[in-house]
């Protein structure tokens, strides 16, 4: 029920933002159902993840990942990522919508939260989106008359231009995994939990919400309660060692 309520709310969201059939969106009005939060599962080790990134560095599609696991996006916010939403100079990305599939069709619409955000990236990503744009340029003079990009500009295409259906990344990394042969297995999704999970150990929780894209710090609190009990269990030794010393 609370998966039904999400898709709902986002479908008439759009319907009201995006293609503004209608006034206002009646599903806010609707009393979302309560669930139990799950918490994410065993995800990769920092170490895991560069040795997962040192595979997939072969595949033309490297970016993504590299991208996905440096700034927690979802998979539908960066497949609708265009070049005119990164500053690479001021190192930072605007998350302006997502991607999805509808009755097999791929779909453009609004970010989760409803709203577009703003997210930092480091020097090592900047570098990284940076050769993305060559090889798309050089893919592109490849192609000829034969590429299929739009004006739009989107940031990872095929090698042909066309947006990237999301299922398309959502197998590659299945298979990047198995190519490795030593990882343990991991979702797309994995990747924005250790980026959260990663920040949560000395990132203020406010501005990790923020950077995920979450309406509200609450639910950083819920999905990653584990993470905060970790923390919380050092806080009374922290004090401690902090009084002692001064």
């Amino acid at each position: 029920m609370t998966h039904l309520h999400a898709v709902l709310r986002k479908a008439f969201r759009d319907a009201v933002i995006v293609d503004e059939l209608i006034g206002s969106n009646p599903v806010e009005r609707a009393k979302r159902p309560r669930t139990q939060a799950q918490e994410p599962g065993t995800v990769w080790t920092i170490a895991q993840l560069r040795a997962f990134l040192a595979t997939a560095q072969q595949h033309r599609l490297f970016a993504f990942f590299h991208v996905a696991a440096y700034t927690g996006a979802r998979r539908g916010e960066l497949l609708n990522l265009r070049w005119k939403d990164i500053d690479l100079d001021g190192k930072k990305i605007t998350i302006m919508g997502s991607t999805a599939v509808i009755a097999g069709e791929r779909v453009n619409g609004t970010a989760k939260s409803g709203r577009t955000r703003v997210v930092s990236i480091d020097d090592e990503t900047v570098t990284v989106l940076r050769q993305r744009k060559a090889d798309q340029a050089a893919e592109q003079l490849k192609a000829g008359d034969s590429w299929r990009g739009t004006r739009d500009g989107y940031v990872f295409t095929t090698g042909w231009g066309e947006p990237i259906y999301p299922d398309t990344v959502t197998s590659l990394i299945t298979k990047l995994i198995r190519a490795n042969k030593q990882l343990p297995h991991a979702r797309l999704h994995d990747l924005r939990h250790l980026h959260a999970t990663t920040l949560l150990s000395g990132v203020p929780v406010h501005v990790v919400a923020a950077r995920l894209g979450h309406a509200d710090p609450a639910i950083t609190l819920r999905v990653y309660a584990h993470v905060i009990r970790s923390a919380e269990t050092a806080a009374a030794d922290i004090f401690a060692q902090a009084v002692k010393a001064a």
